[in-house]
């Protein structure tokens, strides 16, 4: 019989958020909802590409979503959102004129010129 232990490594977050996209998520939980327990990004079939992203408040847990903890809330993947997110960066980019998150998705094959949707 050999004396063998499982050690489990903590599995990396499926999207790398910067300091910017952490800020907006505290920005927005401090103004959310009174029944708000996080904020959900999730990946909704629209748009000439086929997928879009889409955050949003989120009043209950699903089972398959994935959780990450941030500074400021907690912020949910979309359980079947995950397999076109994972790798990606989530940014929050405000300039003069327009203010949103922004992502760096190495899954995307393409996007429409306007840039609302991505294909896998």
């Amino acid at each position: 019989m050999s004396d063998t232990t499982t050690t489990t490594r903590q599995r990396p977050a499926a999207v790398i958020l910067t300091p910017a996209a952490e800020a907006r998520i505290a920005a927005l939980m401090a103004q959310a909802p009174a029944d708000a327990i996080g904020v959900k990004l999730s990946t909704p079939r629209r748009g000439c590409s086929g997928l879009a992203y889409s955050v949003d408040y989120v009043t209950e847990e699903a089972s398959f979503d994935e959780k990450i903890a941030t500074p400021g809330g907690i912020f949910y993947i979309d359980g079947a959102s995950v397999l076109y997110l994972v790798g990606s960066t989530m940014d929050w980019v405000e300039d003069d004129f327009t203010a949103g998150f922004v992502f760096e998705n190495p899954n995307a094959k393409g996007s429409c010129g306007c840039g609302e949707s991505f294909m896998v």
